[in-house]
């Protein structure tokens, strides 16, 4: 190619036209190009939310609410929600992600917003089938059609991250096949990249933006997506969730076909069966929906309060109903991990509530590190007081979890709250699991659906810790002989604290 350099330019502009001839730097000079106008498009749809909910929270702060007083105000900021919803979307993978993530976090963001992007679907075009295949030949090192008898020429669902294909093994074993995007690491790495930089410029404007961990943030999420990118956690996901349901026979995950899976590539059992939501699907099959709903939260419990490892994208696309009656779950890329010391904190913090325990749940949500220990207690004791007297003192079961968490997001959103990352993932599924049981039984009421396995969980967790204690407790220490009367009143107490 010849140069088009012209021949009066000074030595330097010469080896400047020389250099961006160069493949290397234009591909360096377009990248940079490209990153700058990303990063304008980014800070413009984010600005503009941004300054929304400023916007919103000057005016909670002036007429001491913490959200618009007329209708005309609220259809604004539902208007902007809404737009906000569809702009994350047209951004891509990246912020479909955020946006669900954000969709729990009432201590950032006016309730309006927080509705909107819990409607955020995971679900975007699909890409190229051609462009599908020739990642599995890449990933495999084998042609499609020689690693699979049949595979179907379109997908049967499409989501952010990547898109599935039914397929047939030569044995005859049939599969689902989840391919992911092509770019994708480099494109949510560029985002991140972007979005990091942001961060940082909001945590040097406090004034604006709260005082909440933007750049930790960031990285939390960086860790999650990675590990959602590779397909091997996932499978290893599956099989961890597999092992602690092996003793519930109604409860089936996919099998995973290793010898087919890479970090980009997962091939697992194909499921058929019914969505827990298809309420129509339900009857015809003969399904009763109140049966399996109990048994799906029965599930999510064992999850929470005694695995400590859970499906953390409960929506109704991931659960199935299979043509025998069992309930499968299943695309484990969100997982949520709780220790023992947060499911003890979780349960007194449940119990606190449910015995109208006011002081106790505010100094729960500053042990669960929701909450700054340098708030004015007793104001803000005052406020969730009255929140809580309003809701539970009417009627429990009335109550769903949902309401609660969006009416204390009205409340929390003037103080120094901020939503632990360990807790977005659990608050996200007992909402979306809520909202699935709603569905299938609308008697369904999560408090009191909660309260057995609470109960159980504190039974059984402070049973091994106190066994020794309460046996040298009941034995005289000079004579060594059962005192009945410590006996017969731990009896009592077991009693009381069982029907309570």
């Amino acid at each position: 190619m010849p140069s088009i350099i012209p021949a009066e330019t000074s030595a330097f502009q010469r080896q400047l036209a020389t250099d961006l001839e160069r493949p290397s730097i234009r591909r360096s000079l377009f990248a940079r190009v490209h990153r700058a106008y990303r990063t304008f498009v980014v800070i413009w749809v984010l600005g503009g939310f941004a300054l929304a909910v400023y916007r919103d929270l000057r005016k909670s702060k002036r007429e001491g609410s913490a959200t618009p007083e007329t209708p005309l105000d609220a259809a604004q900021l539902r208007r902007e929600a809404i737009r906000l919803r569809d702009r994350l979307t047209r951004l891509g993978p990246t912020f479909i992600k955020i946006g669900q993530a954000l969709a729990t976090r009432a201590d950032l963001l006016p309730v309006p917003f927080i509705e909107e992007l819990g409607k955020l679907q995971n679900r975007v075009p699909a890409f190229p089938t051609a462009e599908a295949f020739r990642i599995v030949e890449r990933e495999l090192g084998q042609p499609v059609r020689e690693v699979f008898a049949e595979i179907d020429d379109a997908p049967v669902a499409a989501a952010s991250l990547g898109q599935v294909y039914r397929a047939t093994l030569p044995n005859g074993f049939e599969v689902a096949v989840k391919i992911q995007r092509p770019n994708l690491r480099e494109r949510i790495e560029e985002d991140i990249f972007i979005l990091r930089r942001i961060a940082g410029w909001m945590v040097r404007s406090e004034r604006f933006f709260k005082g909440n961990d933007w750049v930790g943030m960031i990285d939390e999420f960086e860790r999650v997506i990675h590990e959602e990118m590779d397909y091997r956690n996932e499978a290893r996901n599956a099989e961890r969730f597999a092992e602690n349901f092996s003793d519930w026979p109604r409860v089936h995950v996919p099998s995973i076909v290793w010898e087919f899976t890479t970090s980009r590539v997962l091939t697992m059992e194909f499921l058929r069966g019914i969505r827990v939501t298809d309420l129509d699907g339900l009857a015809e099959a003969g399904v009763d929906t109140q049966s399996a709903n109990e048994l799906m939260y029965r599930a999510y419990f064992k999850q929470l309060l005694e695995d400590g490892f859970f499906h953390a994208d409960p929506h109704p696309g991931n659960i199935l109903i299979l043509n025998d009656g069992r309930l499968a779950f299943f695309d484990f890329g969100m997982v949520g991990r709780i220790t023992p010391k947060l499911q003890n904190q979780m349960v007194s913090a449940f119990f606190h509530m449910l015995d109208r325990d006011y002081d106790g749940i505010v100094q729960d949500l500053i042990s669960l590190e929701f909450l700054s220990p340098t708030v004015d207690l007793e104001e803000f004791t005052a406020v969730v007081a009255d929140l809580f007297r309003r809701k539970l003192d009417v009627n429990l079961a009335q109550v769903r979890f949902k309401d609660l968490t969006y009416d204390l997001g009205e409340i929390v959103y003037r103080y120094p709250f901020s939503t632990p990352a360990s807790f977005t993932f659990i608050i996200r599924a007992l909402m979306t699991l809520e909202g699935i049981s709603i569905t299938m039984n609308p008697d369904f009421n999560f408090l009191e659906v909660a309260k057995p396995y609470a109960r159980e969980f504190l039974f059984r967790r402070e049973s091994a810790h106190l066994r020794e204690k309460v046996w040298e407790s009941l034995h005289d220490a000079k004579s060594g002989k059962l005192n009945w009367s410590r006996l017969l009143n731990l009896a009592r107490t077991a009693i009381s604290l069982y029907f309570a």
